[in-house]
């Protein structure tokens, strides 16, 4: 059985529930409150650098997301989500790692607005979003004519991307200047993948306040 710990807020999580969703695969989900019990004697031993997600699959344990992402890929291979042709599979892999390199911690200067905290920085917004405009319209141009990143089906680009994007709307980023990529966006959230690992403002309420408490005690 497969078990993946994870973080409802969290978009490392989410690519690989989603990744489980779209294989069909039967796997328990474990949410890990990120207020103290990634530090458990529990969590650390199946990863002991106290991360989420972390996976286990009959006893083994993988740790990092697109790790997790490559070994569900080559031991459940049905659906396909990697092409085989070189360039097709060189699109997906430079969205992943831009997407992680270069996306995400972008989002890190948006989250005062994202989560209503006080705190912005203008200068460091302006570099972020700097940032992720080149993202965006590098995405917009690898994109092509195709509903997915490297094939005519969903990609594991698109679930990483695809769990990251999302969130930049949610911190006031428009997505009307890339047609392209905002219809892909709303193609992906359209599925049940997406529907159904969607954090509830719950969940989002419960990171403000962990947010919080963290700024407070600086």
């Amino acid at each position: 059985m497969l078990t993946l710990y994870h973080a409802p807020v969290s978009p490392n999580s989410r690519r690989v529930w989603v990744t489980l969703l779209e294989k069909r695969l039967e796997f328990e989900l474990v949410e890990v409150k990120l207020s103290g019990e990634q530090f458990k004697p529990d969590f650390l031993a199946i990863n002991p650098f106290h991360h989420i997600p972390a996976l286990v699959d009959d006893g083994f344990n993988v740790v990092e997301s697109l790790a997790i992402l490559d070994y569900l890929e080559a031991k459940y291979p049905t659906p396909n989500m990697l092409p085989k042709d070189v360039k097709d599979l060189t699109i997906v892999r430079m969205v992943q790692m831009v997407s992680v390199n270069e996306l995400l911690p972008s989002i890190g200067p948006l989250l005062p607005r994202i989560l209503d905290l006080p705190g912005e920085d203008p200068e460091k917004v302006n570099k972020a979003e700097e940032k992720i405009t080149t993202v965006l319209t590098f995405f917009e141009n690898l994109l092509g004519d195709r509903p997915y990143f490297g094939s005519n089906n969903i990609t594991l680009a698109d679930v990483v991307s695809g769990t990251i994007i999302p969130i930049l709307l949610r911190g006031g980023i428009s997505l009307d200047k890339y047609p392209k990529i905002n219809a892909w966006c709303s193609r992906l959230i359209g599925r049940p993948a997406w529907q159904n690992s969607e954090a509830t403002e719950e969940a989002f309420a419960e990171f403000r306040s962990n947010m919080l408490a963290r700024m407070q005690k600086q």
